[in-house]
């Protein structure tokens, strides 16, 4: 990940971090610092994002950024910057690492060609579908991402652009962040109104912080400048929208929607976006039209209205016709003598009918109604003003027009798009509705087995791919077995769809072992699975080891602190094989031990709760023994520990110190999924 340069150069300590070497501070905020690291392992450098002390300052918001973060890893575009590891700092601070994309940020770039010939405008378009992608990828997977700015576009070796920094990024329903001055997180500078309001916002707040990044590439300056934070939030919210110049004229509709101040008014989502952006495109292919507008009308605007109409009477003068209509039946001209002059209604003005449109015909009107409701998306509603209506319209007066083709194309992919949206959302039946029009749109235009239509079908067959595979991230077989049912509906090929099933019979039920899980552990309900055998002397050994973890004091239950012949997990006072349960480890040794395992894995595994040690018994040899609890006492220095062992039969729950070792308590662990 590429930052601009610190040039802080006080000596504060960088960071402990196993696994990597802290270079030099690359960038430092309020919330966060990142360094320059180097991975030891892989020989790479990376950028590591610290968060600070005060921006997480107890354990439950540390935490549920953890979760935020793992939210986020789970992105995998090609243009958004991926997340390598999650993990926190010697001193227990969380961090993540990224790559270290050395190739600058888009505030860093210009779009202004060089011979002072205006914008680059393809290369604008190229990053704004970039841009896009990402978005409607994020969006899609429930992620917001908040902070849309030049900053957070970076470029890797091959300049391509990759959307960064979802460290605010927020899972849909978890409501506005806002800091402690009352201002909302984000930058201002490109932040749509509501958020700078605090108020909760969804995707639409990232594509008004699209549209400031496009009147930034286009125009060369922000569309809004103030002094400070403040008073940009508040230009933002109450300045009308500036205009562009006249040379991107053609951008300012797309800029009045995509700046509207009230999220009602904007895009409703990146497909609405992209489709105006093909618009814009097209506007960029009639300069013959403008040129004659400017070339014709512009000088005439300068001379005054009165003199240039007085011009065309004369030359319709000229040509007899006012003449002859003058006169009376006896030649008197005008008016006869005597007779007082009748008041008239003033004549049409002859230079407002020569600037109407010409008539249209039906197919123009049906062709320009299509596109106006795919650019609004009123792909189908409402009755009396949807595009579906028009393209059909515009389809029986003229089957073999080359526009009416292309607008099919563009209606066919319009609702493509809608329906390959709802299935990211899970909107099953709004997916199957997309998917009725577009067969209906195929059979009455004959367009079946257009490449559109091909097209679609394989963008179909990958989102129900995706679908099954995070199905099978979460071992959720209710969802892999909608999965399956849309594909027979949404006429999945047959090969496409047996692979789905059998994606879908791997996965495990509810009590099943969870097929290559190092830890053995057996599915269980509300996304988590539990190893059934407590963590090993062998497993913890080799922790121990590897950390050179000390080994904790243990004590007898019951008992007082052997001083003559202190005990451990390595000598507890009786014999144990390898394979039987570690004792005489503290709450804190096996919170230690999960954290590394998780890092060792891939997977994130933790201590159970009350309510999840109950849903499996655990396989102990030996002795029977409690087994320590995540859940907290009166304060989180005595935690629960869960079942009889060989010192007690108690059934009932106790509170031990976390700081210390028994004799008759071990641990095992739980797999989030």
């Amino acid at each position: 990940m590429s930052f601009p340069l610190n040039n802080d150069t006080t000596t504060t300590p960088l960071p402990e971090i196993k696994g990597y070497r802290l270079l030099r501070v690359i960038n430092h905020g309020g919330m966060s610092t990142v360094y320059l690291a180097e991975q030891l392992d892989l020989g790479r450098e990376v950028a590591i994002k610290v968060m600070a002390s005060q921006a997480l300052s107890d354990e439950v918001s540390r935490r549920r950024f953890e979760n935020e973060v793992r939210t986020i890893a789970r992105l995998e575009h090609a243009h958004v910057v991926r997340i390598h590891e999650l993990g926190r700092t010697r001193d227990g601070l969380p961090y993540y690492a990224m790559p270290y994309l050395a190739r600058g940020h888009l505030g860093q770039r210009s779009f202004q060609l060089e011979d002072g010939g205006g914008t680059d405008e393809p290369r604008v378009v190229e990053t704004l579908r970039a841009l896009l992608s990402a978005l409607q990828y994020a969006h899609g997977h429930g992620v917001v991402h908040r902070d849309v700015k030049a900053e957070n576009v970076l470029f890797d070796d091959t300049e391509r652009p990759l959307l960064a920094d979802f460290g605010i990024a927020l899972r849909r329903g978890f409501g506005p962040r806002v800091t402690a001055a009352g201002l909302a997180v984000g930058s201002t500078a490109y932040m749509a109104p509501e958020q700078a309001r605090g108020e909760d916002v969804d995707g639409r707040a990232d594509l008004y912080s699209l549209g400031v990044l496009a009147w930034e590439m286009l125009a060369g300056h922000l569309p809004y400048q103030a002094a400070d934070a403040l008073s940009m939030a508040v230009m933002h919210a109450q300045d009308p929208i500036p205009k562009l110049p006249a040379r991107l004229r053609h951008w300012q509709r797309f800029m009045n929607r995509a700046l509207a101040k009230h999220p009602g008014e904007r895009f409703h989502d990146v497909a609405q976006m992209s489709a105006m952006l093909d618009l814009v495109e097209r506007r960029r292919s009639w300069p013959r039209l403008v040129q004659w507008r400017d070339r014709i009308l512009a000088p005439l605007q300068r001379v005054p209205r009165a003199a240039w109409a007085g011009t065309i009477v004369l030359a319709a003068l000229a040509g007899g016709g006012m003449l002859l209509a003058g006169g009376d039946r006896e030649g008197n001209g005008f008016f006869r003598a005597g007779t007082p002059a009748i008041a008239e209604a003033p004549p049409p003005d002859p230079i407002a009918s020569m600037m109407q449109p010409l008539p249209e015909a039906p197919l123009q009107i049906a062709l320009a109604d299509a596109r106006r409701q795919i650019t609004q998306r009123n792909l189908t509603a409402p009755a009396d003003d949807n595009a579906m209506e028009s393209v059909l319209r515009a389809y029986e007066a003229d089957p073999g027009n080359t526009e009416v083709g292309h607008v099919v194309d563009e209606l066919t992919g319009a609702l493509g798009a809608e329906m390959i949206a709802s299935l990211g959302k899970r909107r099953d039946t709004q997916a199957r509705e997309y998917f009725d029009h577009i067969g209906r749109l195929g059979d009455q235009t004959a367009s079946t087995d257009s490449p559109v239509r091909l097209q679609l079908a394989k963008d179909t067959t990958r989102a129900l791919q995706e679908r099954m595979e995070q199905a099978a991230r979460d071992f959720d077989q209710k969802q892999a077995a909608a999965v399956i049912a849309l594909a027979g509906a949404l006429g999945v090929p047959d090969d496409a769809t047996r692979q789905l099933q059998a994606r879908a019979d791997a996965i495990p039920e509810r009590g099943e072992a969870l097929p290559g899980d190092p830890a053995g552990s057996v599915l269980g309900k509300d996304g988590t699975a539990m190893s059934r055998k407590p963590v090993s002397r062998d497993e913890y050994a080799r922790f121990a080891t590897l950390t050179s973890r000390e080994p904790t004091r243990c004590r007898e239950r019951a008992s007082l602190l052997r001083v003559l012949s202190p005990r451990n997990w390595r000598d507890p006072g009786f014999g144990q094989g390898e394979n039987e349960p570690v004792v005489c480890v503290s709450l804190r040794d096996a919170e230690a031990y999960a954290q590394w395992y998780s890092r060792q894995t891939g997977h994130e595994y933790r201590l159970p709760s009350t309510a999840e040690s109950r849903q499996l018994a655990p396989e102990i040899s030996g002795r029977d023994l409690s087994l320590w609890l995540r859940d907290c006492g009166a304060d989180c220095n005595q935690r629960k520990v869960i079942g009889t062992s060989w010192r007690s039969r108690e059934t009932t729950q106790r509170l031990l110190d976390a700081e210390r070792g028994y004799d008759d308590v071990g641990f095992r662990l739980v797999r989030e999924l």
